[in-house]
């Protein structure tokens, strides 16, 4: 990992006040020391460290993502009801999943269109809205 993934990583925790200990700054510079925003699972950010010879733990890794995502740094995308994707991109966006490879893209906001709501029940508000719109190639 470069010098300058690391300073990136740690000023991205600096942001949300998360303390940078040397796993959590490891973590978040293959997430942000390129500048560009992620969609990783748990196991991929895992495998990823693994590559760059950090030793974390796949537990850690799990705790690190909900940390940062608690800090505001990530949005967690569930997809079915066992695989969550971790985004580094915390704007409200829609997403595609293509289902043949298994990852998770962005979708064009500004294509989507949602003229009406349901009414939330009694005693209860609409927190957000997710959407994820699941691919599979043609043929």
């Amino acid at each position: 990992m470069t010098a300058q993934a690391t300073e990136r990583g740690a000023e991205w925790l600096g942001q949300a006040g998360l303390r940078p200990t040397r796993q959590r700054v490891a973590l978040a510079a293959l997430l942000v020391g390129d500048g560009r925003n992620r969609h990783v699972t748990a196991e991929s950010l895992f495998a990823a460290s693994k590559e760059h010879g950090e030793s974390v733990s796949l537990a850690t890794v799990y705790n690190t993502l909900r940390a940062f995502c608690d800090a505001g740094l990530m949005q967690e995308v569930t997809v079915d009801g066992n695989r969550s994707y971790f985004d580094t991109n915390t704007r409200e966006h829609p997403h595609f999943f293509w289902e043949d490879e298994g990852h998770l893209t962005d979708a064009p906001s500004d294509q989507l269109v949602i003229t009406q709501l349901p009414d939330a029940p009694d005693g209860a508000e609409i927190a957000s809205v997710d959407v994820v719109i699941r691919l599979r190639r043609k043929g």
